[in-house]
């Protein structure tokens, strides 16, 4: 054991470690995350909101202002303050300037707020390389000290009305008439009243209605994102935004990563309106006021509808709010121009007439017309693009530049022709939008009327058939559409060759209404009730399509060419209900009551035999036949016509060559058949000669 007494040449062992202190080169910072390393000024921003939840607004300077409650953390806080109402400002050159605070607190007096905000400033100077977050938990720790000081001196600024202008007005009418009066100035227009819109009970409850659900949807989509916050009132909605084409922006929005979205508590009878975070005020404000104009033209489309539309077309609508911008500019320009050489030619005019009095001279001076100054610019412009049918009045202002407007983007639908496919009575529970992927039809052969199944049909992808029957060439083209529950209309169908006669089980992909997430296909038909679970949010929904139409708009083109030259088609002279020559029989198959048509040159013999000797290549598989009693075309059958009823092999169940009932072989012939031990003795005798 390690004894615990002093050891005669040494001191007593203390509670030191034996380690000596490291050495300076082994000394590592602390390691700082790349995100923070990259962008510090969004990172500590990030803190903040995960920390305290505050209510983001853009402040002046381009600055980000964030208001949070801090709650006293010390449990013997001497004050009665439940919490402090700070407003925190993020200049935008963060780290470079200092972040601000200001005391929005009722109940405490300016000169303690003055003390905190003080105190704030003296934290951020000593430390200047602390985040956001840790000043924020220093100021939490110098509280009680900053609100123990002296408070600060402030001074009270009260307005009176001012009346000098009632004075100077008496003044002027009290001036002698004899003085010439300068020409007045054109007085602003008095802003109109707008009276506020009102509603009825119906159409409010039916906006109400409508705003539940697609905010359900919105928090749906977008909750789960980090940028996601929600005002306690429900109305503003602080949501992630990603431009499509962000090096197009201008450079005041490259850097705008959310948004505010204000949604009014009567959307959509109210307009929705847009803030931009962390962008210059003079680009983001016209983009704002032309995306609330879009909005109120486009109120049948959904929230998530719109933030798609910004995202994707954030470039497009900057671009036109900047045109639109200049050319207001230009326009008031313009109108000052105008009235600055109205005011002129007034001027020289007057002069005019004076000397006119005086010398009374016949030649008179006509001023130029301020509009060719403003039309044409110099002088030095030439009268070569004139038309006669200009002077003659033709209404159209020569050399007026108007500006180019970049029109919006507009969806395009699918042109109305061909055959509409449409579900009058579909019923949608739970589902958004529902389009076909995958569509079979039955198509009916405009020559024969024979029906014809077509299937794997994909959107705008044609498919060629030929008629299984006739032969006939037919072309299918699916232009599929989305269905929900303000249309029923599934595509249009592009045919040539036929008609449609039914639709047959297809794929449907549908969109869960809770989180807009399309599902994977589901086969279906109509009359069937299909029920699914979506894979993200696992709501359930269902689906039922109890009736198809068709509706022809415009009729189909011709049938494509086919490829090289038609085959000939054999008249053979046959009548419908009329028996075969000999029933169909030959002389190598008397009970063969029909005729077989070859696959390998399609034409009709009535056994291989047959053509065999009249062909020169080899037969092969015969897929349809002709019946010998009522001499209709059809499809190959074993025993029995297809139209008549009636056996083509002899008597039912009797076959012998034909049919799969007989047999060649004499060892599995019954004992009661004749053939079994026919002709015996010849064979014999013929294999001994």
């Amino acid at each position: 054991m390690i004894s615990l007494k002093n050891q005669p040449g040494g001191s007593s062992p203390g509670r030191q470690q034996a380690v000596a202190e490291p050495s300076s080169s082994r000394v590592v910072p602390k390691p700082v995350p790349q995100s923070q390393a990259q962008d510090p000024r969004r990172y500590q921003i990030e803190q903040i909101r995960r920390r305290y939840s505050p209510k983001e607004s853009n402040a002046p300077h381009g600055s980000t202002s964030f208001v949070f409650k801090l709650t006293p953390s010390d449990p013997d806080f001497p004050f009665e303050l439940d919490h402090l109402l700070c407003d925190l400002r993020v200049p935008q050159d963060y780290p470079e300037e200092r972040p601000t605070l200001l005391v929005k607190n009722k109940d405490i007096p300016r000169g303690f707020g003055i003390n905190i905000e003080r105190g704030w400033d003296k934290l951020a100077e000593e430390k200047p390389g602390a985040t956001l977050l840790a000043l924020t938990r220093e100021l939490d720790k110098h509280l009680e000290e900053f609100l123990s000081e002296k408070k600060t001196e402030t001074v009270k600024l009260v307005n009176f009305k001012d009346t000098r202008h009632l004075t100077a007005q008496g003044a002027i009418e009290s001036k002698p008439v004899d003085e010439p009066l300068e020409p007045p100035k054109p007085a602003l227009e008095p802003l109109r009243y707008v009276p506020e819109p009102s509603y009825s009970k119906e159409q409010i409850a039916t906006a109400k209605a409508r705003r539940a659900t697609e905010v359900r949807q919105l928090e749906a989509r977008m909750g789960r994102t980090p940028l996601y916050r929600r005002s306690p009132d429900g109305i503003v909605y602080t949501l992630p935004i990603e431009p499509k084409r962000r090096s197009e922006l201008p450079h005041g929005l490259q850097s705008v990563a959310s948004i505010h979205l204000i949604i009014p508590l009567l959307y959509p009878l109210q307009n929705l309106r847009l803030q931009l975070n962390e962008a210059e005020p003079e680009d983001a404000e016209p983009l704002e006021d032309l995306f609330s104009e879009k909005a109120a033209e486009q109120q049948q489309m959904t929230l998530m509808s719109h933030l798609n539309y910004l995202a994707q077309n954030m470039h497009k609508l900057a671009k036109q709010a900047q045109e639109k911008t200049q050319a207001r500019i230009q326009a008031a320009k313009a109108s000052a121009q105008a009235a600055a050489l109205t005011s002129q030619v007034v001027e020289e005019h007057d002069d005019g007439k004076e000397k006119a009095l005086d010398d009374k001279s016949h030649i008179k001076v006509i001023p130029r017309p301020p509009e060719w100054s403003l039309v044409y610019g110099d002088d030095d412009s030439s009268d070569e693009g004139t038309d006669p049918e200009d002077e003659l009045g033709g209404g159209v202002a020569l050399g007026v530049e108007t500006p180019e407007i970049t029109p919006a983007p507009v969806v395009s639908e699918p042109v109305e022709k061909g055959t509409m496919m449409s579900f009058p009575s579909i019923e949608l529970h739970g589902i958004e939008i529902i389009q076909v992927s995958i569509l079979s039809i039955s198509v009916k052969c405009d020559r024969c009327k024979t029906v014809n199944d077509v299937g794997g049909l994909k959107p705008d992808t044609e498919k060629v058939l030929s008629c299984k029957k006739c032969a006939t060439v037919m072309a299918v083209k699916f232009r599929a559409q989305l269905v929900h529950e303000h249309s029923s209309r599934a595509g249009f169908l592009d045919l040539s060759g036929g008609k449609v006669a039914d639709m047959l089980p297809s794929t449907f992909v549908p969109t869960c209404a809770r989180c807009s997430t399309q599902s994977h296909g589901l086969v279906s038909v109509r009359g069937e009730t299909v029920t699914n679970v979506c894979r993200d949010c696992h709501a359930k929904f269902t689906f039922k399509i109890p009736e198809v139409k068709f509706f022809v708009i415009t009729p189909g083109s011709l049938p494509p060419p086919a490829t090289g030259p038609r085959r000939k088609q054999e008249k053979l002279g046959l009548h419908a209900g009329e028996p075969l020559p000999g029933k169909g029989a030959c002389q190598h198959y008397r009970k063969s009551y029909r005729w077989f048509r070859f696959s390998c040159c399609s034409k009709v013999h009535p056994c291989d035999k047959c053509h065999d000797d009249a062909e020169d290549h080899i037969n092969e598989w015969a897929n349809r036949m002709i019946c010998g009693w009522c001499s209709r075309e059809q499809n190959y059958a074993v025993e029995a016509c297809g139209y008549c009823g009636r056996s083509v092999i002899g008597r039912k169940g009797k076959g012998f060559w034909e049919g799969g009932k007989g047999t060649r072989d004499q060892r599995m012939m019954s004992r009661k058949d004749p053939r079994k031990y026919k002709r015996i003795g010849t064979s014999q005798a013929a294999k001994k000669e």
